[in-house]
């Protein structure tokens, strides 16, 4: 049923509720996301927003990609994620309302589902029982940090790069059923998410297609298999 005064089509509504959070919300907070919420169009290489800047609410990208990560002072990048459709975020600065952590930016044409922070926050606090599922939101991705930084200790990279593609085609568990085959990842931020250079990513990458998990396509990775991938990553 479309929800009443919301802001997005049916279609929309249908497909936001394709992501594990969101469609695990009560129908409540998702009526207000989507009644609240705005869509918000960027170019290739604008930015939602930038580290330090003030918190603007929450978000969810709906159509194309973002890169995020921060801009060193070298002029070198750190890449720590990619958010594609229908991924949620911006749960820290919701939260705790100080100023965004990382840099937002653009990966070609992309559509991003804003809800204001002032708004949310204030249906929030009038249904205070729904801060849990935002306090659900960080903690998913916050598990996945914690695990992350295990594995820049203890894995090897082949390993580590196998389970870094995994996560990125389940949404950071956001599709735990509808892994996506086709990640639109190049090689050199693939490198950047690893903090390794680009030939020790490529290196790993080719050895993965040679056992049959992958294939490398121009500016993009096309899964094979993934029980085999998950098998690499060591998550079977």
């Amino acid at each position: 049923m479309p929800t009443p005064n919301s802001n997005a089509s049916p279609a929309l509504q249908a497909a936001l509720r394709t992501d594990a959070w969101f469609g695990s919300c009560a129908p409540a907070l998702q009526d207000a996301l989507l009644a609240l919420g705005r869509a918000g169009r960027l170019a290739g290489g604008e930015r939602l927003f930038t580290r330090g800047a003030s918190a603007e609410g929450l978000c969810c990208v709906t159509a194309g990609a973002l890169r995020v990560g921060a801009l060193q002072p070298d002029g070198s990048e750190t890449l720590l994620g990619y958010v594609e459709p229908y991924q949620w975020f911006g749960e820290i600065s919701l939260l705790d309302g100080l100023p965004r952590t990382h840099d937002a930016v653009a990966d070609g044409d992309t559509t991003v589902w804003q809800v204001p922070q002032a708004e949310l926050r204030a249906w929030l606090d009038a249904n205070p029982a729904h801060w849990q599922d935002v306090a659900r939101l960080a903690c998913a991705k916050l598990r996945i940090a914690f695990t992350m930084l295990e594995d820049i200790a203890h894995l090897p990279l082949e390993q580590r790069l196998a389970k870094r593609l995994w996560w990125v085609a389940h949404g950071n568990g956001t599709r735990p059923d509808a892994p996506r085959r086709q990640l639109r990842l190049p090689q050199e931020q693939l490198a950047l998410m690893l903090g390794v250079s680009r030939q020790s990513a490529n290196k790993a990458l080719r050895a993965l297609e040679d056992k049959g998990v992958l294939k490398l396509r121009y500016g993009a990775i096309e899964l094979v298999d993934v029980a085999t991938l998950a098998r690499a990553a060591g998550l079977d």
